[in-house]
């Protein structure tokens, strides 16, 4: 779409830079966390997707926080507090012509958004919150938090690194080693602020603690959070949502600090059918994919041997190390069938060597999986993915021994030259699909 227009409201002495986009039915102002830039946004293709899916729904107020992006800069030893945000917000809404809006805020913008729901009631419909927390340092009562050493070495990286392609591993694992998509963060990061406004920044964070709100909040309220954000830990999003009477709280899978990195259309359902009542659907679509099952061998008998609260934590390790392997091999979580996973990935070579991770890192739990893998059309439904290829994938999987990775012809034929290596396990009759198939044990 074509870049919007920055406009400037003024708050008190400064200039807040924002943009307009989109002409739907209700008003929605996104706040970003830490740092931001309303032009580059829309240069980052995932920011920007995010936002135009956002823009289909609503009227999309975006703005940049005083001392960053295109808003005017501010003394590092002055920069704002939440109630002078919560100001500069207001302001942006007025010039706007904004009586009422929804609010929408990820990490630092949560704390934000929370603070002017609580605030101002009559100018808020609603309140979504995305991988926010409450307080940003730890405390006896409050566990999650950094501890402030922590936090220190985290200034220290930032002042050391900023604008360099910084260390991604702890806001968005699923990217590690993409050195371009670095860079081009590594470039809005630095447009968005300087290194000692990031810097200052931090530490003014370092400050937060809304937990005295929380309780306050009368709007309409759901909590987002993604279960394996390493940033801010996911009983922060419960925490919140258990304070705010009524709020609606939606976990969901993924390991990555920011919303639109990863499976951004998880976050944008849930935000669009909590603002509009309408979930969208997903339109059917075939495409080819690789289908991998996994379940644990013996589950049944092992979790009668170990009893129900051991069962249940070891089924919590298993599935968060599943998990781990799904984002780090580019793996989508499809279902999860009580003692496994359903999972689809855009290449075989890589749904092997996440099968071939998950069995030998689960073996430290001191059980053992068994894996099918089968590469066909599938069809993407509103809630659903389908298809014979699925059914086959199931089926191969029902064949493999304990601590296999077993795949189908397809699949062997479309790794050649890839390195793995397979064992022939002969030909199968797989139940409800007609044929033979012949099946091969990847080493």
């Amino acid at each position: 779409m074509t870049q919007p227009k920055t406009e400037y409201a003024r708050s008190g002495n400064v200039h807040i830079a924002y943009q307009v986009v989109g002409q739907g039915p209700l008003d929605l102002v996104f706040v970003q966390g830490w740092v931001s830039h309303v032009e580059l946004a829309w240069n980052e293709p995932t920011l920007a997707s995010f936002l135009d899916r956002l823009a289909s729904f609503s009227r999309l107020i975006t703005f940049d926080k005083r001392g960053t992006g295109l808003s005017d800069r501010v003394p590092d030893d002055q920069l704002p507090t939440l109630e002078e945000r919560m100001d500069d917000l207001r302001v942006v809404m007025d010039k706007v012509g904004s009586e009422r809006a929804a609010l929408f805020g990820v990490s630092e913008g949560g704390n934000l958004c929370a603070l002017f729901a609580a605030t101002f009631p009559e100018r808020t419909t609603a309140l979504v919150m995305a991988d926010t927390y409450a307080k940003r340092v730890w405390s006896p009562d409050y566990p999650w938090a950094p501890t402030p050493e922590k936090r220190q070495k985290e200034y220290e990286l930032v002042e050391r690194e900023w604008g360099n392609l910084m260390d991604l591993d702890h806001y968005i694992p699923s990217k590690i080693g993409d050195e371009t998509f670095a860079r081009r963060l590594a470039t809005y990061w630095r447009r968005a602020a300087s290194p000692g406004a990031a810097v200052a920044l931090l530490r003014m964070n370092t400050q937060i603690d809304i937990r005295s709100i929380l309780p306050t909040i009368r709007v309409p309220t759901l909590i987002l959070h993604r279960t394996g954000d390493l940033d801010v830990n996911v009983e922060e999003g419960r925490y919140i949502a258990a304070r705010i009477p009524g709020a609606k709280f939606v976990e969901l899978p993924g390991d990555d600090h920011l919303p639109w990195i990863g499976d951004q259309d998880a976050f944008l359902d849930e935000v669009q059918e909590f603002l509009t009542g309408v979930r969208p659907p997903r339109a059917v679509d075939r495409v080819l994919a690789t289908i991998m099952f996994t379940d644990i061998v013996g589950s049944t008998e092992f979790a009668a041997r170990i009893g129900d609260q051991a069962w249940k934590s070891l089924l919590q390790q298993h599935d968060a190390l599943v998990r781990k392997e799904l984002v780090r091999f580019r793996g989508r979580e499809e279902k999860t069938t009580g003692d496994g996973f359903f999972a689809t990935f855009d290449g075989p070579a890589r749904a092997i060597r996440c099968a071939s991770s998950i069995r030998d890192n689960v073996r430290r739990l001191g059980v053992e999986i068994r894996a099918g893998l089968h590469t066909g059309e599938i069809e993407l439904g509103d809630d659903h993915v389908g298809g014979i290829a699925v059914h086959i994938g199931a089926r191969v999987a029902a064949n493999a021994e304990p601590g296999e990775v077993l795949v189908s012809s397809t699949v062997k034929d479309l790794v050649s030259g890839s390195g793995v290596t397979f064992a022939d396990r002969g030909l199968h009759t797989l139940k409800g699909v007609p044929g033979e198939w012949r099946l091969f044990s990847a080493r």
